[in-house]
C-alpha cells in the first residue's frame, strides 16, 4: 500500500468508527452524515467520497464485497459450480480484509441490540444479489436462473456466517467469521447433495 492508499484506508476507518460511536451514544435515527463528518474531522463532501449513506458506513465491508464480486474475473465456459467456487474465493479474501480493517465485534454487538441495523445489512445484501446476478447475466457466463441462484447462494453463505458469528459472540464463544463461512459452505454442500426429488 502507498501513502495515498494508507490515507484512504485510515479515513475510511475513521468514518466507520465515528459512525459506530454515534450510533452507540445517540442511536441510529439521531446519527446523521453531518454528525459523522464532524466527529471524523472531515467534510460531508469527503464523507460521500467514501460512502453513499450512513448505512453503508456501518457495514463498509459489504460495499467492498459487492464491487469485488460483481467485478470478479470469470472465464467463459466455466460451469455454474466452478463460477460459484470462484466467487466463494473472492468472499474468503474479503473476510480476511474485514477482520483486519473493520470493527466486526462492535458491529455484531450493535446489530444484536438494534434490529434496524439488521434490516440495513439485509438491504445491502440484496444489493449484492442484484449486482452479482446482473453481472453474471450481462457477461453471459450463466443463464438467468443459474446467475440468480449462484448470487443468492453466495449471499446466503456470507449472511449465515455473520449471523452465526453474532450468536457465538453473544454466547462468549471464540470463532471467526471466516471459520464460520467455511462451515456454512460445507453445510450448503451437504444440503444441496440431495437430488431434486428430495431423496
Amino acid at each position: 500500500m502507498g501513502i495515498r492508499d494508507d490515507h484512504k484506508a485510515a479515513t475510511k476507518q475513521a468514518i466507520q468508527a465515528a459512525t459506530l460511536d454515534l450510533i452507540e451514544s445517540l442511536g441510529l435515527e439521531a446519527t446523521t452524515v453531518a454528525r459523522i463528518a464532524e466527529r471524523a474531522g472531515i467534510s460531508e463532501r469527503t464523507f460521500f467520497r467514501y460512502f453513499d449513506s450512513k448505512e453503508s458506513a456501518i457495514v463498509p465491508g459489504q460495499g467492498d464485497l459487492i464491487a469485488a464480486l460483481a467485478g470478479a474475473e470469470i472465464v467463459a465456459g466455466k460451469s455454474s459450480s466452478e463460477i460459484f467456487h470462484a466467487l466463494l474465493e473472492v468472499c474468503r479474501m474479503h473476510f480476511s480484509v474485514e477482520v483486519r480493517h473493520h470493527e466486526i465485534r462492535r458491529i455484531s454487538r450493535l446489530m444484536r441490540q438494534d434490529p434496524k441495523l439488521l434490516v440495513i445489512a439485509t438491504r445491502r445484501e440484496q444489493e449484492l444479489v442484484v449486482s452479482l446476478s446482473q453481472s453474471l447475466i450481462e457477461r453471459e457466463v450463466l443463464d438467468v436462473m443459474q446467475a440468480m441462484l449462484v448470487a443468492e447462494l453466495v449471499a446466503t453463505a456470507w449472511r449465515v456466517a455473520w449471523q452465526c458469528f453474532a450468536y457465538e459472540e453473544a454466547a462468549g464463544l471464540t470463532s471467526t467469521p471466516a471459520e464460520l463461512f467455511e462451515k456454512a459452505i460445507i453445510s450448503l454442500s451437504q444440503i444441496a447433495s440431495i437430488d431434486s426429488r428430495g431423496a
